[in-house]
């Protein structure tokens, strides 16, 4: 009989004891003897850095938490693919040399297109946490799944947040520049940005400029000086974390205040080091994202659990990859026990059937359709406000109201 993460033994068993050490939602389970080793890839150092690190905290949590939850034994091999997509190849195949059963990774859409070909190529099952391009799963993969939304989910979910952040704020941008980085995820966003948007005839603004730059750019004055030089009425800002940074700062010396800065899926501006090191500079910046579900019962699990290695920081600043890394590392935990073996291909038609209904993140159950894509997953408008990404729509999720125009904007 095929076990599922349902609701209903989640309750009983969350019923059953309100301490982490006590909490098993599947009832009372002997843990299995033998372990799943997970080969966990992440960008820890390079110019994802700050990311992976984040990423990493959801993952080095996982196996206490799931101990208690599945009975489970979890020994992570962790690997630092240094942000270069040579790296996490070599890395991957690494791993698997090593004896990882399944492979977990990498936040990036380059590095993960590369892994996913060596998983395939050596029928290893391979569970993304993060990373949008599309193609990945589109190329008839039998050992790839992605617990993530796809770059055309992001951009059509971000597009029509921006449209209720409009009605809810009673504004009518009329222009946006738009700037992205150029890596395979800022292409396949771009992509996206390009066939989505006239589609939205509702939304009222047209893209007058469209600047793309490199992630690693140390000097975004050419750029920063270009969008601004459009009179654009917003920025809509395709992004990672060190670019965020440069580029914010950039503006404030170039004195550039649109209405605001939005982006319509993307990492960079919610993260904790965007925070720490622009200061008051990282208020009201806005990231329409996938998000996770602060409400939910297993996010109070994960939350104690981090808290307990993490006493000085905070889960929010973390949220989207502690839990979509987790939940990568869940997938594979739940597949393994209702298989009961670490055959590679066992293991794969298992992580076929998941069906996890209680998770963190925000969206339906973890479900994985014909090509290996979770579909239904949510997002969230967060805005930066008060120094922490604050929930602003949808409105039943709201944690403070949005703040459009920013303040200090004036119109020329």
């Amino acid at each position: 009989m095929t076990q599922r993460i349902t609701r209903r033994t989640f309750n009983r068993a969350a019923a059953a004891a309100g301490a982490l050490a006590a909490f098993a939602p599947f009832g009372i389970v002997r843990a299995q003897a033998q372990k799943l080793r997970v080969g966990v890839l992440l960008p820890r150092s390079g110019i994802q850095g700050f990311i992976g690190q984040s990423c990493q905290k959801g993952a080095d949590l996982a196996p206490e938490v799931i101990r208690e939850m599945l009975g489970v034994e979890i020994e992570l091999m962790n690997a630092d693919t240094e942000s270069n997509v040579d790296v996490a190849r070599t890395r991957a195949e690494r791993l698997i040399q090593e004896g990882a059963h399944v492979l977990v990774g990498p936040f990036d859409s380059g590095a993960a297109a590369a892994i996913a070909q060596v998983a395939e190529q050596r029928g290893i099952p391979f569970i993304i946490n993060i990373a949008a391009a599309p193609q990945i799963t589109e190329q008839g993969y039998k050992f790839v799944f992605r617990n993530f939304q796809t770059a055309i989910d992001i951009v059509r979910n971000g597009l029509d947040l921006i449209g209720e952040l409009f009605q809810v704020t009673n504004t009518v941008p009329r222009t946006a520049v738009f700037m992205h980085v150029n890596d395979t995820f800022g292409q396949a966003m771009a992509k996206g940005i390009g066939a989505t948007l006239p589609q939205r005839t509702h939304l009222p603004f047209r893209i007058v400029e469209t600047i793309s730059y490199d992630p690693a750019a140390k000097d975004l004055t050419v750029e920063v000086s270009k969008a601004k030089g459009t009179n654009a009425d917003f920025l809509l800002l395709v992004c990672r974390l060190n670019d965020a940074i440069i580029l914010r700062r950039e503006m404030v010396k170039q004195r550039w205040q649109p209405m605001g800065i939005i982006s319509p899926g993307s990492p960079g501006m919610y993260e904790e080091q965007y925070f720490k090191t622009l200061g008051k500079l990282s208020e009201y910046s806005i990231s329409n994202v996938p998000w996770y579900n602060p409400n939910a019962k297993l996010t109070k699990i994960v939350e104690k659990a981090f808290l307990k290695r993490n006493p000085n920081d905070k889960l929010v600043y973390h949220g989207l990859n502690v839990g979509f890394t987790f939940e990568a590392i869940l997938v594979a935990a739940d597949a393994f026990k209702r298989a009961k073996s670490t055959d590679p291909k066992t293991l794969a038609d298992a992580i076929r059937q998941t069906n996890i209904t209680e998770k963190m993140t925000l969206g339906g159950p973890i479900k994985f359709n014909a090509k290996g894509q979770v579909e239904g997953i949510g997002s969230a408008c967060v805005q930066n406000l008060d120094m922490l990404p604050k929930v602003v729509l949808p409105r039943a999720a709201a944690e403070a109201k949005p703040v459009f125009p920013v303040p200090g904007y004036r119109k020329a």
